[in-house]
């Protein structure tokens, strides 16, 4: 009778498949036992104010291979960066129009708010302006004071365009402290000059506004310096002389100079919106870091990986049979 044969311990701890399936079993009750992990990572809170106004719907983008406003792209921006925000980035929604931004709703987590979140970027639409004015200066301004009262930075999407157009005295003072709020202005729009779309009481479009149509001057205040050499200048009557103003008013591209001039009073960074991708790292660079803490559960992954190497030391020590032979006779 032949004496059972062990074969070296050694060869054992040199197998393949038994070091695998040690391995697994290390990691299968590290997944029992190991708790989560504390996580600290840098995050955003967040005014985003879009600016709702008429030129916001010149379609000088193209989106989908179609072509698209400066509102539908600005939508699509702001709903992939809050889908690439850091969980426990906090995002609050203001809608501008007229002079001044209208708070939907105070800031609220992204990721444990995202579907509601989400909903109302989507449902953001030019018919809910209150006013056909608008006064981009006084808009930004005023949102400003609306971030630093939410303890949060600010997002502002506009294509700058004033309507009326500012004075020529220039830009309004800016009555708070430069930098105080830090964030971003957004400029929407292509660099030429496009026609704005006109749309009639029911919503429905009609043509493009003309040159008649829009205010190609603001005659309010002291009168610019070449108005003692326009036609029927009166100092008394007419200081601004006795002809209508002609402009390109009634066209409309991104007036990123203006922007750049509020972002250097103001404190904020610009940017021009491409498109509606990269809108999340433009603002994590321009924003407050702010620490999240939070923890990770490490013990999905680990039972997934002792899964993996069992299943592999099984595969490995699978041998198909080998087909039978036919017998020579």
């Amino acid at each position: 009778m032949n004496p059972v044969r062990h074969l070296p311990l050694g060869k054992n701890l040199r197998d393949r498949r038994f070091q695998a399936l040690a391995a697994a079993l290390v990691l299968a009750l590290a997944a029992v036992f190991a708790g989560p992990l504390p996580l600290t990572r840098s995050g955003v809170a967040v005014l985003a104010v879009v600016d709702i106004t008429g030129s916001m719907n010149v379609r000088d983008y193209t989106l989908d291979g179609k072509p698209a406003s400066r509102l539908d792209v600005a939508r699509a921006g702001l709903r992939r960066m809050v889908a690439e925000l850091p969980c426990g980035s906090r995002l609050a929604l203001a809608l501008f129009t007229e002079r001044r931004p209208f708070l939907l709703f105070t800031p609220i987590e992204v990721c444990a708010d995202f579907a509601p979140l989400d909903g109302a970027l989507a449902g953001i639409d030019w018919r809910m302006a209150w006013e056909g004015d608008s006064r981009i200066t006084a808009g930004l301004h005023r949102a400003i004071q609306m971030a630093g009262e939410l303890d949060t930075d600010l997002l502002f999407v506009t294509d700058g365009q004033e309507t009326p157009p500012l004075p020529s005295t220039g830009l309004p003072p800016f009555d708070g402290k430069p930098g105080a709020v830090r964030g971003l202005i957004v400029g929407a729009g292509g660099h030429a000059l496009s026609p704005i779309p006109k749309y009639n009481d029911r919503g429905r479009e009609a043509g493009f506004y003309g040159e008649t149509d829009v205010q190609q001057e603001n005659r309010f205040g002291p009168p610019p310096d070449d108005a003692e050499s326009r036609e029927g200048y009166n100092p008394r009557n007419a200081p601004f002389g006795a002809s209508a103003a002609k402009g390109t008013e009634h066209l409309s591209s991104v007036r990123e100079p203006h922007l750049k001039a509020l972002g250097a009073q103001t404190g904020l960074a610009y940017a021009h919106l491409d498109g509606p991708d990269g809108l999340a790292a433009t603002l994590t660079a321009a924003a407050t870091p702010r620490p999240l803490p939070g923890r990770i559960d490490p013990r999905p992954f680990l039972g997934g990986l002792a899964l993996a190497l069992a299943l592999a030391a099984f595969l490995a020590g699978f041998r198909p049979a080998r087909p039978l032979q036919p017998t020579r006779m």
